[in-house]
């Protein structure tokens, strides 16, 4: 008789990588531990004897690291690999050879895609929130901690089903066919955007040049003391608004991304930038 693993046991192997894929997380096997216990139903349900499920037990408490959401899809491949060895239809080389196979892939594309797209996005979107709701400004941060946890979940275990039903198959396919691709250039725009919106909603960068003097008022005959005649700031942003805080970021991002400065070097060029500036405000009579 064929062995099948039932719908139970799939959620159970699922529900412990979803909630426990960090806990035994260390420099020995990284998410190993974690990756065992996730296999530990489908194993007991599939194998008979205590030798075979130590066997398997083994195999799977080795090594592995991955994106945790993204990576679900390996453990629903893995688990449908597991079914077939049991009914001898795989080797159990070929389940170790495939998870250290999609390690590489499933932590690029959900590093690219879920933790440096989707996250800044939706923590973007609960900023902007807050920000407008000033009479409520626990608004986003609410948002945040539904839609993350409950996003997350339906995420990971439409992958780990994927997994499961399309096996390592259809895994080679999404890679091959151009849908990843796609997709990563689809989020990748969407990122940019939001990233643009972020810079304009909240880099601040004025230039504090402007000349004040004292006016002489033909019709009236008084003097109007402390008028501002030249606003830089003003010039430059009618002619290319928020023109600076867009400068500034492409000057961090080149700095980061071109010449390798730390974060550490960067907040010291933004602080020292910020004195520079905010004296010469105060020289010239911007900030009052």
């Amino acid at each position: 008789m064929e062995k099948k693993i039932s719908e139970k046991t799939l959620k159970k192997s699922f529900l412990n990588w979803f909630f426990w894929n960090g806990c035994s997380q260390q420099a020995e096997s990284m998410l190993g531990m974690a990756f065992g216990q996730s296999m530990a139903p489908v194993i007991e349900e599939l194998y008979d004897t205590k030798e075979e499920r130590s066997e398997a037990l083994k195999r799977h408490i080795t090594l592995y690291n991955s994106e945790s959401q993204v990576g679900s899809i390996v453990n629903g491949i893995v688990c449908g690999l597991e079914e077939a060895n049991a009914n001898k239809a795989c080797t159990p080389e070929l389940i170790s050879s495939v998870k250290v196979a999609l390690i590489g892939p499933t932590s690029a594309i959900g590093d690219s895609l879920w933790v440096a797209t989707i996250i800044p996005i939706l923590l973007t979107i609960a900023l902007s929130i807050s920000q407008v709701s000033s009479n409520i400004p626990w608004i986003g941060s609410l948002l945040y901690m539904i839609v993350y946890p409950v996003g997350t979940f339906f995420l990971s275990w439409y992958l780990f089903k994927l997994g499961y039903k399309s096996g390592i198959e259809g895994m080679q396919t999404f890679m091959a066919d151009g849908t990843l691709d796609k997709l990563t250039n689809a989020m990748t725009v969407l990122g940019l955007i939001v990233v643009g919106a972020l810079t304009a909603s909240f880099v601040n960068m004025p230039l504090p040049i402007q000349i004040v003097r004292d006016i002489y008022d033909a019709t009236t005959n008084t003097v109007i003391p402390d008028q501002v005649i030249f606003n830089a700031d003003n010039i430059v942003n009618s002619i290319f608004p928020k023109l600076l805080p867009l400068s500034l970021t492409l000057v961090v991002y080149y700095l980061y991304s071109k010449k390798k400065w730390s974060p550490l070097k960067l907040m010291g060029l933004i602080l020292a930038l910020a004195a520079v500036l905010t004296a010469l405000g105060y020289w010239t009579g911007f900030y009052v």
